[in-house]
């Protein structure tokens, strides 16, 4: 016959709790007897060694699927290998400052997984971008510092500014009070700076050693890993041609369609964590199922009442208000301050569970309750807790959006020159995470899928996850946006082209940002096979967020507008597009030489080319496509010009 024994560990704090919950454990081994240990003490020490299983699970399973993908994008080892340096080191590094950061305050365990998710994945996404941009200058010319040069002058700009939006989103976590969105605001910002820092520094002095070698070690690629690169005639400027030639009902459609998948979130159900995250089994679920099957009542399911300063007859009078409550099943004084003080503690039981609504209803009405004349009153313990959770996160989540807003809209300004393409990038990037947010709640709080991916549905969304997927998904949004608008910006400043520069731009980047989403998506998809529910909803919900935005929305939704807004894309107020002339970050070819020509061809006198570049052209039909040169007729009167 089973028989339950509630206890209080001592502590004042979770980390003195855990301490007093190992040692309990180590004492109660005794022959014959079998013991279970509940609660939410127990429930988070099963959490913490699950966590450990799962990141060595998630580790073996994506490094080696990743490297394939690597050889099959590149068709050489060695280009391969390249990226998955930069990936070690980033998480090496990340670990290291998040070791330092524990000398200073507390880090919770979960930031292990958001350091080696973002770590590892976007490490090997920044060197994808690299290592390809370097390949693609190498074959136009023999000389490798050149190469590099321009590679770090394009795409090594826009892997900076990209990183610095990420870690941008990700700060936004260290405005709320909580110890543990705080800890992945930081774990998330090491990993993402760390993986830029390598992905700036270290590859490139890997690819000035490897040189021409970078392609050694030939493979075969897969024909679907064949595309047509930057010839502009491959399959993503098919689709971009496609698109934009009816922009209006692709937009149409696809925003629909974002918004009817976003809708399940507008029943979205915050709530906490109990022991029906961990896998089925788990010795703390197993105790916490067996107390509910078997038992009246749940004794961790209790709500603690502080009152102080309040005398005997008081604190009676305000006990029958407390058992007069509705949903409260008893109310008694567990014990009073041994100092004489005046300070009672007072348990107050329910029939529900610790995170229900009908638990939150009772603290809100004991909250309600006038205090015993002159006395004080706290309210605390698991349901309490996950009141004032929520209280704050939805105090503080407007000030997050705002924050988030703001210096999107500054960074894409300073990338772009444009005010009206970050306005764009913000209303796209809300759509893709509508509809993954829609995506999470119809799987995790209403349960579907809930067996093929293994997962016990509570009818709720722990309160945390929304908020941290905002974080991490909206920042990668931006990841991708910031690439393929780097590079239809450096169409447009060549051609002057809005529908060729889409073209060119998605067509050069279209398979590239495809890579590196499915390699991400490999990454961060191996979560998804977590034991805890909300590091799988993490891993899911992420999953769909990257598929919807690498491909629905930069595929489809991001030529379309462009297409309909046509030059406006690139409109700003006067005196912000000058500033933006003057300080604006941008991407660019590397500097150039001057350009020789053959002994005898008249030429023009010094002539400046972009960025300033100075060219030496020839007297006759001087072509250059979009800039000043093309509307020159008689070059014999030039004497200076700059092509924008």
């Amino acid at each position: 016959m089973p028989t339950y024994a509630a206890l209080r560990l001592v502590g004042d704090t979770d980390e003195d709790k855990e301490k007093a919950y190992a040692a309990v454990r180590e004492r109660l081994a005794a022959p014959g007897l079998h013991t279970e240990l509940g609660g939410p003490v127990a429930v988070f020490a099963d959490i913490g060694n699950q966590v450990e299983s799962d990141i060595a699970k998630a580790e073996a399973l994506s490094l080696p699927i990743v490297f394939l993908l690597l050889v099959f994008v590149f068709g050489s080892l060695a280009a391969a290998a390249m990226p998955l340096v930069i990936g070690g080191l980033a998480i090496l590094g990340a670990f290291t400052m998040l070791h330092v950061l524990t000398l200073f305050t507390d880090v919770s365990i979960f930031a292990i997984n958001i350091v080696t998710m973002l770590g590892l994945g976007l490490a090997i996404d920044y060197a994808l971008f690299v290592v390809s941009r370097f390949r693609e200058e190498l074959p136009r010319t023999a000389n490798v510092e050149e190469a590099l040069a321009r590679t770090m002058a394009t795409a090594g700009r826009t892997v900076a500014f990209s990183g610095l939006t990420v870690a941008i989103s990700l700060a936004s976590l260290l405005l709320f009070p909580q110890p543990f969105l705080q800890s992945m605001g930081f774990g998330g910002m090491a990993a993402v700076l760390v993986a830029m820092l390598g992905a700036l520094t270290v590859l490139p002095a890997l690819l000035a050693v490897m040189g021409h070698r970078i392609d050694a070690l030939k493979v075969p690629r897969p024909r679907l890993f064949r595309g047509g690169g930057g010839s502009g005639e491959g399959a993503w400027a098919r689709v971009a041609r496609g698109v934009m030639k009816r922009p209006a009902a692709v937009a149409g459609a696809v925003i629909a369609v974002l918004l009817v998948l976003g809708t399940s979130f507008l029943h979205a159900d915050l709530g906490g964590i109990d022991s029906r995250v961990l896998p089925t089994g788990t010795e703390s679920r197993v105790a916490d199922e067996t107390l509910a099957a078997q038992f009246a009542g749940d004794p961790s399911a209790s709500i603690d009442v502080v009152v102080s300063g309040a005398d005997q007859a008081g604190t009676e009078a305000y006990l029958d208000r407390l058992r007069d409550l509705p949903g409260v099943t008893g109310a008694e004084v567990a014990g009073s301050s041994e100092r004489g003080e005046g300070i009672s503690r007072i348990a107050l039981t329910f029939d529900a569970l610790p995170t229900s609504h009908e638990a939150q209803n009772v603290v809100g009405e004991i909250r309600d309750l006038t205090a015993p004349p002159g006395a004080e009153v706290l309210v605390g313990g698991q349901s309490a807790e996950l009141v004032d959770l929520l209280a704050g996160l939805r105090a503080t989540l407007p000030w997050m959006a705002l924050f988030v807003a703001v210096v999107t809209l500054l960074l894409l300004f300073a990338a772009f020159g444009s005010v009206v393409l970050p306005l764009k990038a913000l209303v796209m990037n809300m759509l893709s995470l509508a509809a993954a947010f829609g995506a999470v709640v119809w799987i995790f709080q209403d349960g579907h899928l809930s067996g093929l991916l293994g997962f016990t549905p509570t009818g709720t969304i722990e309160a945390t996850q929304p908020i941290l997927m905002l974080a991490i998904a909206f920042g990668l949004s931006m990841d991708y946006e910031v690439f393929l608008l780097s590079r239809i910006r450096e169409e447009w400043d060549r051609t002057g082209d809005n529908t060729a520069a889409v073209t060119t731009g998605l067509a050069r980047t279209g398979g590239i940002i495809t890579s590196a989403a499915l390699l991400l998506i490999v990454v961060i998809g191996a979560f998804a096979t977590s034991g805890i529910t909300f590091i799988k909803m993490l891993g899911v919900g992420m999953v769909i967020a990257i598929v919807v935005d690498a491909t629905v929305v930069r595929g489809l939704l991001v030529p379309a507008t462009m297409r309909l807004l046509g030059a406006a894309n690139w409109w700003a107020p006067t005196p912000l597009r000058r500033a933006w002339e003057r300080y604006g970050f941008r991407e660019g070819e590397a500097v150039a030489a001057p350009v020789p020509l053959p002994a005898g061809v008249p030429v023009l006198g010094p002539v400046l080319g972009r960025n300033l570049v100075p060219v030496t052209l020839p007297a006759i039909n001087p072509v250059y496509p979009g800039g000043d040169l093309d509307r020159i007729h008689d070059p014999s009167v030039l004497i200076r010009a700059t092509v924008h």
